[in-house]
């Protein structure tokens, strides 16, 4: 095989990894990223306005502290243990060698959004929560998803 079509083959190959890579980008969660620093200087008028009532609220040292929490089960079913190859229950695959779906699993997606404001002006946003990485990033974003278009720099949010 000639250096060029190695190469060619490589680029091919990279470029393929490079979509995957791509495919798998969460948008909300990338948006939950950029509001924390888009709503820094937001009036607490507006944050109210847009993200609602908080959860929780305090005041220590002249900054007030607005937390938001958003949550969500999703449950789906899935293959449990069982009889293989039998003809009992419903069961997914084909024909009767499928596995028997008798189990759901259920997962988790949480976000605690802390907005920290002095003189009546968001001053930090950030995340927590039990879910990790982009899981509770893209939580987050339904919590801030209706401020970012009050944000003077909303026309810089990442599209879609």
């Amino acid at each position: 095989m000639t250096m060029r079509r190695r190469l060619l083959r490589w680029a091919f190959v990279g470029a393929g990894a490079a979509l995957g890579l791509a495919s798998c980008a969460n948008v909300a969660a990338d948006r939950a990223l950029f509001a924390q620093s888009a709503l820094v200087g937001m009036p607490k008028g507006t944050l109210l306005s847009c993200a609602g009532v908080p959860d929780r609220q305090a005041v220590v040292d002249n900054r007030e502290y607005f937390t938001y929490r958003s949550s969500r089960l999703v449950s789906y079913p899935s293959p449990t243990v069982g009889l293989y190859g039998g003809g009992w229950g419903p069961h997914y695959g084909y024909g009767w060698g499928g596995w028997p779906a008798y189990g759901s699993e259920i997962a988790s997606f949480d976000c605690d959004a802390t907005f920290s404001l002095r003189n009546g002006v968001v001053e930090r946003v950030v995340y927590g929560g039990t879910s990790g990485g982009a899981t509770r990033l893209g939580q987050c974003y339904a919590i801030v998803q209706n401020c970012l278009p009050q944000t003077p720099v909303a026309s810089a949010q990442p599209n879609p």
